[in-house]
């Protein structure tokens, strides 16, 4: 069976919600997915996985959160080198630099980047939650 896991913070909620819409498309497309919290994650297990989607809200001045998720992700990014990656998280203020910021990070280690990071102001609504799910499916067949 096709296997993806999805990572992420949540502070609010929001970053969560979208986590468990993807984990819904990427079902759809008959995946096994495992979820789970950074703070959970393992990074030998997370390496397991051909298609990881990251998930971390915009924090502080347009950055990725510090204490977990930046750590985290510092650790295993020069390891996901021929790996499908998505990268998703909500954001309650600015315009999303922290996403194009992050998706040109990921771009710089040659790794297999899956569209554009998918971003939510806020809470999302039932039609955003439909494209997170849209956007699970399309990771699927990417």
């Amino acid at each position: 069976m096709k296997k993806a896991i999805i990572v992420y913070w949540s502070g609010t909620g929001n970053t969560e919600i979208m986590a468990q819409k993807i984990k819904e498309g990427l079902e759809q497309e008959e995946y096994n997915v495992a979820i789970t919290e950074v703070y959970q994650a393992d990074i030998e297990t997370v390496l397991t996985f051909d298609k990881i989607a990251f998930g971390c809200p915009s924090m502080g001045i347009e950055e990725l959160e510090e204490e977990e998720f930046e750590p985290f992700f510092a650790e295993i990014e020069s390891k996901l080198e021929g790996r499908k990656i998505a990268l998703f998280g909500s954001y309650g203020w600015g315009d999303g630099e922290w996403m194009e910021t992050w998706e040109n990070r990921v771009k710089s280690e040659s790794i297999n980047l899956f569209e554009k990071g998918l971003i939510m102001n806020s809470t999302p609504s039932t039609d955003e939650e439909n494209e997170c799910v849209e956007f699970g499916k399309r990771f699927a067949k990417f």
